[in-house]
């Protein structure tokens, strides 16, 4: 097996004519082990570092690729007591997962959904303080992830916050043993080997960043194997971690 560079192996739940109910139930994996794995609280303490940074009554923040809407459900609940007010927005180019998104979150009257590509020009309309991306990065072939990342510039006042996968053969063998355990439908157990296999490494990060010099990139590796970047966009130089 090789991990020197990315798959271009397309995932089976980025089929738009899978049905319904088992994408749904392909979310409920992921989110399970997001949850269990700490994925969305790496994301959710990155969102709190830049409020304090940044200190601000009201914040507009887009979730692009938000899948079944589980990111924002979680932001929602972590400031639901805190004395900042929230404008939740996610995108997503599929119309069933913005259909479970919807539903799932529909007593949120802070949230709203829109079906949309992230690479199309009228997604520079949608302005925010700050713009996840959260296991979408690694979906897209390496030579679009510089046109995005421009376009994530540009929407985000204060910074972005992508959490993605390290690709590694130590993942992808601990992936398999643990997919044995916790991880129910068959489609979810093979995306998140093509997850890894398509997921990138410290020097892939670091290379596309040369590409966006004029904000300040922090990429640090975290448990379990995944990349943490956050990119603050308001008006600091070019800094990068070496770690």
């Amino acid at each position: 097996m090789n991990f020197k560079r990315r798959s271009c192996k397309r995932e089976l739940m980025d089929d738009p004519h899978l049905d319904t109910l088992l994408l749904k139930e392909v979310y409920a994996d992921i989110n399970r082990v997001n949850t269990f794995l700490r994925g969305f609280s790496l994301s959710l303490q990155a969102i709190e570092k830049i409020i304090e940074e940044n200190p601000k009554n009201s914040y507009t923040i887009l979730d692009m690729g938000c899948g079944d809407g589980a990111m924002l459900g979680k932001v929602a609940a972590f400031f639901k007591n805190k004395p900042v007010a929230l404008n939740l927005i996610g995108i997503d180019l599929n119309s069933k997962s913005i259909a479970l998104a919807k539903e799932n979150l529909k007593g949120y009257s802070n949230i709203r959904f829109l079906e949309q590509d992230i690479l199309a020009p009228e997604t520079t309309d949608l302005q925010c303080d700050i713009l996840l991306c959260t296991l979408t990065m690694h979906h897209f072939d390496s030579d679009k992830i510089p046109i995005f990342l421009n376009q994530f510039i540009k929407l985000s006042r204060l910074g972005i916050v992508i959490n993605d996968l390290q690709r590694s053969k130590l993942s992808f063998r601990l992936f398999q043993l643990f997919s044995l355990i916790f991880i129910k439908t068959k489609i979810a157990k093979h995306d998140g080997l093509v997850s890894i296999k398509s997921a990138f490494t410290k020097l892939d990060l670091v290379t596309f960043s040369f590409s966006l010099p004029n904000v300040e990139h922090d990429i640090r590796w975290k448990w379990a194997f995944r990349y943490l970047w956050i990119i603050r966009t308001n008006g600091k130089q070019l800094a990068y971690e070496r770690d």
